[in-house]
């Protein structure tokens, strides 16, 4: 039988600032009474975001699976199913699957005027590689 999901995989994510194969499902939307959104993020093996900054800061809730979060000059730290993640405002950083396993999490983002996020460079597969090459 297959694994029922908590929710849907959504719409496939923009390769300009993911690589793999990511998806957000938007769960709550910013409206009159919330400056923030929810969304529902599901990362394939091997895939994450790019680098990038919250001007606001952004929580993270793993539901399903295995993967990582690293800061900017930091080692990168496994986050698995039940670890929340808070990032502070303005820290560079990623996160996304392992090498070998899917990952989703609930990514609780904050608005500072009309900005949520600010894209940067992609973590190379190189750099991707030295995080994940000790994974069992």
């Amino acid at each position: 039988m297959e694994k029922q999901e908590i929710f849907a995989k959504g719409q496939a994510l923009p390769k300009d600032w993911f690589s793999g194969e990511a998806f957000l499902n938007l769960l709550i939307a910013r409206d009159e009474n919330n400056d923030f959104t929810i969304g529902s993020v599901s990362f394939e093996a091997k895939a994450r975001t790019n680098w990038h900054t919250h001007p606001k800061g952004q929580i993270l809730l793993v539901i399903e699976g295995n993967g990582y979060y690293q800061e900017k000059g930091k080692a990168a730290q496994p986050i698995k199913k039940g670890d929340v993640i808070t990032i502070p405002e303005n820290i560079k950083h990623w996160h996304g699957a392992s090498a070998k396993n899917k990952m989703v999490h609930l990514a609780v983002t904050n608005y500072k005027d009309e900005i949520q996020v600010t894209w940067l460079e992609p973590v190379t597969d190189e750099d991707y590689q030295v995080v994940t090459q000790n994974e069992l």
